[in-house]
């Protein structure tokens, strides 16, 4: 076993539910199992919250992560990181949006800098950062560009039993047709079996790929993506030497027994990808980022400010973020998993 680092847990907006699922998921650390990791946040945003919702989580605000592990059993460790404004709950403020930047910043210097072991990202708004200046649509195409070297990242979701794989990602239906290209699914599956063999311990991974039109597009009559994109695809990969099969139709797919024939699922577009998942399980479905040079998972859920502050805020999700995260670092490193 090769030294034990701390898992980089982001604020994500700090006026939604992170802070709350953070202290949760430290309140749950012995009976779930969660790695050791610290939160890059406000302290003082974090004593008044936890007072707020009476909950017994003492804090110890470290100034390097290296100082998490020690501490960890005992306290939650929150690399202090002050917001401009104490958030309100269900009330996003722009003026606290470079916060939120910086901590991502902050753990992406401490994964590549080797100080942890892995980057959990807790959810962000993404508008309220747009309007600050931040021009991307999300967490993913960002870390992508702070890794460098033209890395191209993919979303992955996955949860016991299923994982998947959308080609195209936060567009619309119709701008996700257009975009679908022979390259992007061939690059998309190259990246998910990559991450099965490196982050999972698949040796052998085997690929399901979707159609994008019901019935698979049943030879042109409902559609020729299938036949001009999705086959040449799926033949040249075939003659690369992967494992991969279809185009499939999406609806029946994702049942029990033909979730057994497949590793992970190509997906097309977004909803196809997470609506069966989050219909499995809503709750405790993980966000992962393959291509990436480091580790980054995060919860497969939004801010969801309608509950923010409330203590109601369901944390399996980022429970499952942090044991992934752990895992698949640990893989990278050499560690024999079992």
């Amino acid at each position: 076993m090769k030294e034990l680092r701390p898992l980089a847990l982001t604020m994500g907006e700090p006026a939604g539910i992170g802070g709350e699922i953070a202290l949760k998921a430290w309140l749950e650390r012995d009976t779930k199992h969660v790695p050791p990791f610290y939160l890059i946040h406000d302290p003082k945003h974090l004593e008044a919250l936890k007072d707020r919702l009476g909950w017994p989580v003492p804090l110890k605000p470290i100034a390097t992560p290296e100082q998490a592990i020690d501490v960890f059993s005992s306290t939650l460790p929150v690399l202090v990181h002050p917001l401009l404004r104490q958030p309100i709950p269900g009330s996003p403020q722009e003026e606290n949006a470079e916060s939120v930047i910086g901590a991502i910043n902050l753990a992406v210097d401490h994964v590549q800098n080797g100080s942890a072991d892995a980057i959990v990202t807790n959810p962000i708004h993404k508008k309220v950062l747009i309007d600050a200046g931040f021009h991307h649509v999300g967490h993913t195409d960002y870390l992508a560009e702070l890794a460098g070297n033209g890395t191209r990242a993919v979303m992955m979701l996955a949860c016991p039993g299923l994982r998947v794989v959308p080609v195209c990602v936060h567009m619309s239906l119709r701008e996700s047709i257009e975009a679908l290209n022979i390259d992007k699914i061939i690059d998309t599956t190259r990246a998910t079996v990559f991450a099965l063999k490196s982050d999972f311990g698949i040796k052998k991974p085997h690929i399901a790929l979707t159609g994008v039109n019901p019935h698979a597009g049943e030879d042109g009559a409902m559609g020729c993506e299938e036949i001009d994109i999705i086959r040449p695809a799926i033949e040249q990969m075939k003659k690369e030497g992967l494992s991969v099969r279809g185009p499939e139709p999406a609806d029946t797919l994702f049942h029990e027994r033909a979730r057994s024939g497949y590793d992970a699922a190509i997906c097309m577009y977004h909803d196809q990808a997470l609506i069966p998942i989050k219909t499995l399980d809503f709750h405790g479905a993980v966000n992962i980022t393959l291509g990436l040079p480091f580790v980054r998972t995060s919860p497969d859920h939004g801010t969801a400010f309608e509950i923010s502050g409330t203590g109601v805020a369901n944390a399996d999700s980022l429970i499952g973020a942090l044991k992934a995260a752990g895992a698949m670092a640990r893989r990278r490193r050499g560690d024999n998993l079992h």
